[in-house]
């Protein structure tokens, strides 16, 4: 696999890992943006339907999404970390994505751990919004609307 180190300065070569990591974070919003309205929302729907209703218990069958994305991430990580090259790098930016997402979606929005956050940045409170509005029009019978989970569209703002 191709690692930048053979061919370019050290420092340059490190400034152009971070950004393949930072474009992945970016790329991974599209990424889970169209799994989440063609597959989770499609024939996935099995597995995210106890996502969009209340369950009893701390694990639902929508957390089989996050444990695909991991070992993606783990894998792209453990099989490129003796040459740190560029598949390295992308597996850290899915794994920073899946943090975000994680921190915003489970423990914030969804309060699958126990927090007393309240979004206060328009930012913040734009996605928020746009989340649930989406659970708010997504059932069985259709995919609703807003499958973003880190970027809203402004029309979410709440003035």
């Amino acid at each position: 696999m191709l690692n930048l180190t053979d061919y370019l300065p050290f420092p340059i070569a490190i400034v152009l890992y971070i950004g393949i990591m930072i474009l992945t974070i970016i790329s991974m919003e599209g990424v889970a943006w169209l799994l989440h309205r063609f597959v989770m929302h499609g024939f996935g729907w099995f597995l995210h339907e106890d996502h969009h209703r209340y369950t009893e218990g701390r694990f639902q069958k929508n957390d089989t999404f996050a444990g695909i994305f991991s070992l993606l991430s783990f894998m792209l990580i453990f099989f490129n970390a003796r040459e740190l090259n560029i598949l390295f790098w992308m597996g850290i930016g899915v794994a920073l994505y899946g943090v975000g997402y994680f921190i915003f979606h489970d423990v914030w929005f969804h309060r699958r751990i126990k927090t007393k956050y309240k979004p206060k940045s328009s930012y913040m409170k734009r996605i928020f919004k746009a989340h649930s509005y989406h659970h708010q029009t997504s059932n069985s019978k259709g995919p609703g609307k807003s499958f973003g989970f880190l970027y809203a569209s402004k029309k979410f703002n709440i003035k």
